[in-house]
C-alpha cells in the first residue's frame, strides 16, 4: 500500500475524476489508515511503498505490478501522468527479492489482472493492451482468460469484478462485452452478480483473502450477497478515493501465492 500523502485530483484520466471537485486529503488519509489497520486486524502483513511528490495517484498501488510468488510483471501506464509510478514499484519489489519482468505492452497491473487460483483473468478495453495477455502467460506460465470491458465507468477489471476464492467471483455483467459476459457465466455459474447501485460505489473493487472480503461500506446489497455465499464481508469507507475512481482494491497490491487461495495485501 502507499499512503495518500499527495492525493489530489489535478487531471481527468477516467470518468470519475473532476478536478473542480474538492478533495479532502485529511479524510482520504484517515480512511486509508482505517483500511490498512483492517488488513492488519485480519492478520495480514502490510508493506508500505514510499509516496512520491507529484504523483497524486500513487495511492492506487494495485496498478503498479502483477505479482505471483517471486515473479512480477511490471506496469507500463497508458497515461503519462502515472508513468513514474512504475519504477518505484519495480525498485520495491526487486528490493524484497521479487523478479520484475519489464513489460512491452501497456498494462496497469492488478487493475486489469486478477489471480484466480491458477488462472489469470485479464481485462482490456480502456487501459491495458490485449497484447499484455501474451506477456502474462509467458511470465507466469498460467492460462490467461481475456475479458473485454465496454463501460467507461468500469475502466479497469478490478472495478467490475472481484475474485473471492478459487471458485467464486462477484461481478457486474453489463461492464463486459457480450462474449466476455457469456464466458464468465460459463466459468462461474455460481458467481455473485452485483447490482448497478453497488457497482457504482465500486463495491466490486474489493479484496478477499478467501474468507474475509474487504469492500466499500456503501455496497450494502453486495455485502449481504457475499455473506450469503459463505464469506465474511468487512465494510470499509474509502469514499474520498472514489473521487479519483478508486477504492479498496485500487489501494491494495496483493502479493499472490501461486499454490493457495490466500493472499497477502
Amino acid at each position: 500500500m502507499c499512503r495518500p500523502d499527495h492525493f489530489a485530483v489535478r487531471y481527468s484520466i477516467n470518468v470519475w475524476m473532476d478536478p473542480d471537485q474538492p478533495v479532502d486529503r485529511d479524510l482520504a488519509l484517515a480512511q486509508w489508515e482505517t483500511l490498512r489497520a483492517t488488513y492488519e486486524r485480519l492478520g495480514h502483513r502490510v508493506h508500505l511503498l514510499h509516496p512520491l511528490t507529484g504523483l497524486p495517484d500513487m495511492v492506487f498501488a494495485a496498478n503498479g505490478a502483477f505479482v505471483v510468488g517471486d515473479h512480477a510483471l511490471g506496469a507500463r501506464f497508458r497515461e503519462r501522468v502515472r508513468a513514474d509510478e512504475a519504477p518505484a514499484h519495480r525498485a520495491w519489489l526487486e528490493g524484497v527479492g521479487i523478479g520484475v519482468h519489464e513489460p512491452s505492452a501497456v498494462n496497469e497491473g492488478e487493475g486489469d489482472f486478477a489471480w484466480a487460483g491458477g488462472r489469470i483473468l485479464a481485462g482490456a478495453g480502456f487501459r491495458s493492451d490485449p497484447a499484455a495477455h501474451d506477456e502474462l502467460a509467458a511470465v507466469f506460465d498460467a492460462p490467461v482468460v481475456p475479458l473485454e470491458l465496454v463501460d467507461p465507468r468500469f475502466y479497469h477489471l478490478d472495478t467490475a469484478l472481484a475474485v473471492l476464492d478459487r471458485d467464486t467471483i462477484a461481478y457486474y455483467p453489463p461492464a463486459f462485452a457480450p462474449a466476455s459476459r457469456d464466458l464468465l457465466a460459463r466459468m462461474y455459474p455460481e458467481a455473485i452478480v452485483a447490482t448497478e447501485a453497488d457497482a457504482l460505489v465500486l463495491g466490486l473493487n474489493a479484496v478477499s483473502d478467501g474468507r474475509h472480503v474487504v469492500l466499500a461500506a456503501q455496497a450494502v446489497e453486495l455485502a449481504v450477497a457475499v455473506a450469503r455465499a459463505g464469506f465474511e464481508p468487512i465494510p470499509v469507507d474509502v469514499c474520498e478515493l472514489l473521487k479519483a475512481g478508486g477504492g479498496v482494491k485500487c489501494a491494495t497490491l496483493e502479493l499472490h501465492h501461486p499454490n493457495t487461495a490466500e493472499e497477502q495485501p
